[in-house]
């Protein structure tokens, strides 16, 4: 979760939702309106795109991409697995604009890692939006439903 300074309060931010969508040949993709109107009530002008985890890529605001910067900038870079993790996530960043009609660029090493293809599904993941190929996306959530109560269990334990 994120907070966002609005007016004289701090509003939570939390991007909801599974949705499909298109890329068209010049590689852009329109944000949905629901995902699109958080981002631009906040200001947000640009995103961060970067190779994700399970084969997809994160979307991340400024100010989260800011934070995970920080994050990835405190680890150790003489081990082995840092190192690895924030070459990959750093060399695979690209930045874009959010146009007028509310399309984002991806460029093609990231649509190739992703194995995107036309038909693209874009899901909120809290903090970050995730960009999905649609093959790739219902196998992972099949899969993932299987065991959602018993990771549950794990993750919620009190």
């Amino acid at each position: 979760m994120v907070l966002y300074k609005s007016g004289r309060k701090w509003e939570e931010v939390v991007f909801i939702g599974e949705y499909w969508a298109t890329i068209d040949d010049k590689g852009r993709v329109v944000i949905p309106s629901r995902l699109r109107k958080v981002l631009l009530s906040q200001g947000v002008k640009n995103v961060y795109i970067t190779r994700g985890l399970e084969g997809c890529l994160f979307v991340f605001s400024e100010s989260v991409w800011n934070i995970q910067t920080e994050k990835l900038k405190s680890l150790s870079f003489t081990r082995g697995d840092p190192r690895a993790f924030t070459r990959l996530f750093f060399s695979g960043a690209f930045q874009s604009k959010i146009d007028r009609q509310g399309r984002i660029v991806l460029p093609q090493n990231l649509g190739l890692y992703a194995g995107l293809k036309e038909t693209i599904v874009i899901i909120g993941a809290g903090d970050r939006l995730e960009i999905w190929s649609e093959d790739n996306w219902n196998s992972y959530s099949k899969k993932a439903l299987e065991s959602y109560g018993k990771i549950a269990e794990t993750l919620l334990e009190t």
